[in-house]
Protein backbone atom coordinates (compact mmCIF):
# COMPACT_ATOMS: atom_id res chain seq x y z
CA UNK A 1 0.00 0.00 0.00
CA UNK A 2 1.29 3.65 -1.09
CA UNK A 3 1.91 5.70 2.01
CA UNK A 4 -0.01 8.77 2.34
CA UNK A 5 3.52 10.81 2.63
CA UNK A 6 6.16 8.72 0.88
CA UNK A 7 8.91 11.59 2.24
CA UNK A 8 9.21 14.02 4.89
CA UNK A 9 8.31 16.32 2.68
CA UNK A 10 5.05 15.43 1.66
CA UNK A 11 4.44 14.28 5.37
CA UNK A 12 5.04 18.25 6.20
CA UNK A 13 3.12 18.91 3.29
CA UNK A 14 -0.12 16.76 3.73
CA UNK A 15 -0.01 17.83 7.45
CA UNK A 16 -0.59 21.40 6.53
CA UNK A 17 -3.35 20.63 3.87
CA UNK A 18 -5.11 18.32 4.49
CA UNK A 19 -4.77 17.22 8.07
CA UNK A 20 -7.99 14.36 7.81
CA UNK A 21 -5.29 12.00 5.99
CA UNK A 22 -4.33 11.04 9.66
CA UNK A 23 -7.58 9.61 10.66
CA UNK A 24 -7.68 7.71 6.57
CA UNK A 25 -4.25 6.46 7.13
CA UNK A 26 -5.58 5.02 10.15
CA UNK A 27 -8.83 3.76 9.23
CA UNK A 28 -6.44 1.53 6.38
CA UNK A 29 -3.50 0.46 8.33
CA UNK A 30 -3.55 -3.48 8.11
CA UNK A 31 -3.53 -4.63 12.19
CA UNK A 32 -2.30 -7.38 13.00
CA UNK A 33 -2.67 -8.96 16.95
CA UNK A 34 -0.87 -8.44 19.84
CA UNK A 35 0.33 -11.90 20.48
CA UNK A 36 0.09 -13.92 17.32
CA UNK A 37 1.08 -17.35 18.02
CA UNK A 38 1.10 -18.91 21.48
CA UNK A 39 4.30 -17.97 23.38
CA UNK A 40 5.46 -15.45 20.94
CA UNK A 41 7.40 -12.67 22.77
CA UNK A 42 6.90 -8.70 21.98
CA UNK A 43 9.96 -6.22 20.57
CA UNK A 44 8.36 -3.28 20.98
CA UNK A 45 10.51 0.04 19.93
CA UNK A 46 9.18 3.08 22.17
CA UNK A 47 9.57 6.84 21.45
CA UNK A 48 7.26 8.31 23.63
CA UNK A 49 9.99 10.52 25.54
CA UNK A 50 9.89 13.97 23.97
CA UNK A 51 6.35 14.58 24.59
CA UNK A 52 7.55 14.43 28.53
CA UNK A 53 10.37 16.84 27.40
CA UNK A 54 12.26 13.70 27.53
CA UNK A 55 15.19 14.22 24.91
CA UNK A 56 18.01 13.76 26.12
CA UNK A 57 20.58 10.43 25.15
CA UNK A 58 23.80 10.22 27.31
CA UNK A 59 25.45 13.47 27.19
CA UNK A 60 23.62 14.84 24.23
CA UNK A 61 20.81 16.86 25.90
CA UNK A 62 18.87 17.90 22.83
CA UNK A 63 19.31 14.26 21.02
CA UNK A 64 15.61 13.79 20.23
CA UNK A 65 15.04 16.86 19.55
CA UNK A 66 15.23 16.87 16.06
CA UNK A 67 11.73 15.00 14.45
CA UNK A 68 12.90 14.36 11.12
CA UNK A 69 16.26 12.18 12.50
CA UNK A 70 13.90 10.20 15.09
CA UNK A 71 11.46 9.53 12.34
CA UNK A 72 14.08 8.05 10.47
CA UNK A 73 15.66 6.50 13.12
CA UNK A 74 12.05 4.63 13.68
CA UNK A 75 11.43 3.62 10.26
CA UNK A 76 14.78 1.94 10.29
CA UNK A 77 13.59 0.13 13.73
CA UNK A 78 10.27 -0.99 12.33
CA UNK A 79 11.40 -2.28 8.77
CA UNK A 80 13.48 -4.66 11.21
CA UNK A 81 12.61 -8.12 11.38
CA UNK A 82 11.15 -9.17 14.52
CA UNK A 83 9.86 -5.71 15.48
CA UNK A 84 6.34 -6.05 16.46
CA UNK A 85 5.74 -2.41 16.89
CA UNK A 86 6.08 0.76 18.50
CA UNK A 87 5.34 3.09 21.45
CA UNK A 88 4.83 6.34 20.63
CA UNK A 89 2.62 9.75 21.72
CA UNK A 90 -0.24 11.31 19.30
CA UNK A 91 2.51 13.10 17.39
CA UNK A 92 4.78 10.77 16.23
CA UNK A 93 2.33 7.51 15.73
CA UNK A 94 0.75 10.18 13.19
CA UNK A 95 3.70 10.73 11.43
CA UNK A 96 4.31 7.19 11.55
CA UNK A 97 0.74 6.58 10.00
CA UNK A 98 1.53 9.13 7.21
CA UNK A 99 4.56 7.61 6.18
CA UNK A 100 3.42 4.53 6.24
CA UNK A 101 5.79 2.58 8.49
CA UNK A 102 2.37 1.02 10.97
CA UNK A 103 1.31 -1.81 8.13
CA UNK A 104 0.82 -4.79 10.22
CA UNK A 105 2.38 -3.32 13.37
CA UNK A 106 1.50 -3.03 17.54
CA UNK A 107 0.75 0.17 17.59
CA UNK A 108 0.61 1.63 21.52
CA UNK A 109 -0.36 4.86 22.41
CA UNK A 110 1.39 6.60 25.14
CA UNK A 111 -1.57 8.20 28.06
CA UNK A 112 -0.11 10.16 30.60
CA UNK A 113 2.82 12.67 29.41
CA UNK A 114 1.69 15.35 31.84
CA UNK A 115 4.28 14.77 34.43
CA UNK A 116 7.48 16.74 32.38
CA UNK A 117 11.17 15.40 32.98
CA UNK A 118 12.05 17.90 35.94
CA UNK A 119 9.28 19.92 36.80
CA UNK A 120 8.31 20.66 40.10
CA UNK A 121 4.69 18.70 39.28
CA UNK A 122 6.01 15.82 37.59
CA UNK A 123 4.37 13.63 40.00
CA UNK A 124 1.09 15.12 38.97
CA UNK A 125 1.75 12.99 36.15
CA UNK A 126 -1.98 14.03 34.07
CA UNK A 127 -3.20 12.17 31.20
CA UNK A 128 -2.32 14.57 28.46
CA UNK A 129 -2.03 12.24 25.43
CA UNK A 130 -4.00 9.26 24.13
CA UNK A 131 -7.14 8.36 26.01
CA UNK A 132 -8.69 5.11 25.82
CA UNK A 133 -11.66 6.44 23.30
CA UNK A 134 -8.80 7.42 20.92
CA UNK A 135 -6.95 3.95 20.67
CA UNK A 136 -10.19 3.07 20.05
CA UNK A 137 -11.19 5.38 17.23
CA UNK A 138 -7.85 4.75 15.62
CA UNK A 139 -8.00 0.99 15.62
CA UNK A 140 -4.72 1.29 17.50
CA UNK A 141 -3.48 -1.76 19.66
CA UNK A 142 -2.56 -0.90 23.35
CA UNK A 143 -1.92 1.91 25.32
CA UNK A 144 0.65 2.53 27.71
CA UNK A 145 0.55 4.41 31.06
CA UNK A 146 3.33 5.67 33.81
CA UNK A 147 2.43 5.61 37.67
CA UNK A 148 5.19 6.65 39.54
CA UNK A 149 4.63 6.56 43.37
CA UNK A 150 6.06 8.67 45.53
CA UNK A 151 4.61 8.00 49.63
CA UNK A 152 5.58 11.82 50.32
CA UNK A 153 4.46 13.19 47.60
CA UNK A 154 0.96 13.59 48.00
CA UNK A 155 -0.23 13.81 44.17
CA UNK A 156 1.12 10.21 43.47
CA UNK A 157 -2.79 9.49 44.76
CA UNK A 158 -4.08 11.19 42.16
CA UNK A 159 -2.32 9.51 39.38
CA UNK A 160 -3.08 6.72 41.15
CA UNK A 161 -6.76 6.67 41.13
CA UNK A 162 -6.66 8.22 37.51
CA UNK A 163 -4.58 5.63 36.40
CA UNK A 164 -6.96 2.85 37.92
CA UNK A 165 -10.17 4.48 35.58
CA UNK A 166 -7.95 4.58 32.73
CA UNK A 167 -7.35 0.61 32.76
CA UNK A 168 -11.13 0.40 33.57
CA UNK A 169 -11.78 2.37 30.20
CA UNK A 170 -8.83 0.35 28.19
CA UNK A 171 -10.79 -2.92 29.68
CA UNK A 172 -14.38 -1.80 28.31
CA UNK A 173 -12.48 -1.25 24.98
CA UNK A 174 -10.99 -5.22 25.52
CA UNK A 175 -7.79 -3.01 24.59
CA UNK A 176 -4.46 -4.38 26.78
CA UNK A 177 -2.86 -1.06 28.47
CA UNK A 178 0.78 -1.71 29.75
CA UNK A 179 1.51 0.02 33.09
CA UNK A 180 4.77 0.90 33.81
CA UNK A 181 5.01 1.32 37.81
CA UNK A 182 7.93 2.67 40.14
CA UNK A 183 8.31 3.83 43.43
CA UNK A 184 10.38 7.00 43.13
CA UNK A 185 11.55 9.95 45.73
CA UNK A 186 13.31 13.35 45.29
CA UNK A 187 16.98 13.43 45.82
CA UNK A 188 18.59 17.36 46.08
CA UNK A 189 14.95 17.78 44.13
CA UNK A 190 15.39 15.44 41.28
CA UNK A 191 13.02 12.71 41.11
CA UNK A 192 14.45 8.90 41.22
CA UNK A 193 13.21 5.64 40.61
CA UNK A 194 14.08 2.92 43.05
CA UNK A 195 15.36 0.37 41.32
CA UNK A 196 15.77 -2.20 44.48
CA UNK A 197 13.94 -5.30 44.18
CA UNK A 198 11.78 -4.55 47.32
CA UNK A 199 10.88 -0.90 45.29
CA UNK A 200 10.52 -2.71 42.36
CA UNK A 201 8.15 -5.55 43.95
CA UNK A 202 6.08 -3.78 45.64
CA UNK A 203 5.20 -1.41 42.70
CA UNK A 204 4.51 -4.30 40.66
CA UNK A 205 1.73 -5.27 43.33
CA UNK A 206 0.22 -2.33 43.93
CA UNK A 207 -0.13 -1.62 39.47
CA UNK A 208 -1.65 -4.94 39.67
CA UNK A 209 -4.39 -4.27 41.83
CA UNK A 210 -5.66 -1.24 40.28
CA UNK A 211 -8.45 -1.08 38.87
CA UNK A 212 -11.88 -3.40 38.84
CA UNK A 213 -10.28 -5.93 36.57
CA UNK A 214 -7.09 -6.74 35.48
CA UNK A 215 -8.23 -8.76 32.48
CA UNK A 216 -6.13 -6.37 29.99
CA UNK A 217 -3.12 -4.96 32.34
CA UNK A 218 0.27 -5.51 31.77
CA UNK A 219 3.41 -4.66 33.20
CA UNK A 220 5.88 -2.78 31.83
CA UNK A 221 9.20 -3.32 34.30
CA UNK A 222 12.59 -1.88 34.93
CA UNK A 223 15.39 -4.71 35.33
CA UNK A 224 16.54 -4.31 38.66
CA UNK A 225 19.76 -2.96 40.38
CA UNK A 226 20.58 -6.72 41.46
CA UNK A 227 19.52 -8.19 38.00
CA UNK A 228 19.73 -11.62 40.43
CA UNK A 229 16.77 -10.51 42.67
CA UNK A 230 14.59 -10.81 38.96
CA UNK A 231 12.99 -13.77 39.99
CA UNK A 232 11.39 -13.16 43.02
CA UNK A 233 10.28 -9.90 42.33
CA UNK A 234 8.67 -10.81 38.45
CA UNK A 235 6.85 -13.33 41.48
CA UNK A 236 4.91 -10.40 42.89
CA UNK A 237 2.31 -10.95 40.14
CA UNK A 238 0.98 -13.70 37.21
CA UNK A 239 0.60 -10.38 35.07
CA UNK A 240 2.49 -10.55 31.79
CA UNK A 241 5.19 -8.40 31.55
CA UNK A 242 7.91 -6.50 29.22
CA UNK A 243 10.74 -5.42 30.45
CA UNK A 244 11.78 -1.59 29.78
CA UNK A 245 15.62 -0.60 28.36
CA UNK A 246 15.78 2.91 29.89
CA UNK A 247 19.44 4.11 30.26
CA UNK A 248 22.36 1.56 29.48
CA UNK A 249 24.99 4.14 29.67
CA UNK A 250 28.37 3.21 27.82
CA UNK A 251 28.06 -0.61 28.05
CA UNK A 252 25.07 -2.34 26.07
CA UNK A 253 26.38 -5.56 26.36
CA UNK A 254 25.66 -5.59 29.87
CA UNK A 255 22.20 -4.55 29.45
CA UNK A 256 21.70 -6.83 26.68
CA UNK A 257 22.87 -9.71 29.38
CA UNK A 258 21.02 -8.48 32.20
CA UNK A 259 17.61 -8.46 29.61
CA UNK A 260 19.06 -11.90 28.41
CA UNK A 261 18.73 -13.25 32.01
CA UNK A 262 15.32 -11.64 32.72
CA UNK A 263 13.55 -12.54 29.45
CA UNK A 264 13.68 -16.36 30.80
CA UNK A 265 11.20 -15.64 33.26
CA UNK A 266 7.55 -17.36 32.98
CA UNK A 267 5.56 -14.01 32.89
CA UNK A 268 8.14 -11.79 31.10
CA UNK A 269 7.03 -11.53 27.65
CA UNK A 270 9.22 -9.52 25.48
CA UNK A 271 11.03 -6.30 25.30
CA UNK A 272 9.44 -2.27 24.97
CA UNK A 273 13.33 -0.50 24.52
CA UNK A 274 13.64 3.17 23.06
CA UNK A 275 17.16 5.27 23.19
CA UNK A 276 19.31 2.34 23.90
CA UNK A 277 18.26 1.44 20.29
CA UNK A 278 17.38 4.51 18.43
CA UNK A 279 20.57 6.40 19.72
CA UNK A 280 23.14 3.50 20.56
CA UNK A 281 26.48 4.69 21.30
CA UNK A 282 28.27 3.25 18.15
CA UNK A 283 25.19 5.05 15.78
CA UNK A 284 24.23 1.59 14.45
CA UNK A 285 20.70 1.19 14.86
CA UNK A 286 20.45 -1.99 12.77
CA UNK A 287 22.72 -3.43 14.85
CA UNK A 288 21.13 -2.72 18.15
CA UNK A 289 17.84 -3.64 17.26
CA UNK A 290 19.53 -6.46 15.73
CA UNK A 291 21.05 -7.34 18.96
CA UNK A 292 17.70 -7.03 21.02
CA UNK A 293 15.60 -9.20 18.76
CA UNK A 294 18.24 -11.80 19.08
CA UNK A 295 17.76 -12.44 22.84
CA UNK A 296 14.25 -12.95 22.23
CA UNK A 297 14.81 -16.09 19.22
CA UNK A 298 13.02 -13.73 16.79
CA UNK A 299 14.93 -12.06 13.80
CA UNK A 300 14.11 -14.47 10.46
CA UNK A 301 11.68 -12.37 8.07
CA UNK A 302 7.89 -12.31 9.78
CA UNK A 303 8.96 -13.52 13.26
Amino acid sequence: MRPAAPSLADLVRLRAEHPEAVAEAAARRRRRPLIRHTGDRLMIVAADHPARGALAVGDRALAMANRFELLERLRLALSRPGVDGVLASADVLDDLLLLGALENKVVMGSMNRGGLAGAAFELDDRFTGHRPDDLARHGFDAGKLLLRIDHDDPRSLDTLHTAARTIDAMAAHRLPVFVEPFLCRRVGGVLRNDLGASAVATSIAIASGLAGTSAYTWLKVPVTQDPGAMGRVMESSTLPAVLLGGEVGGDPDAAYEKWRAALALPTVRGLVVGRSLLYPVDGDVTRAVDTAVSLLGKGREGA
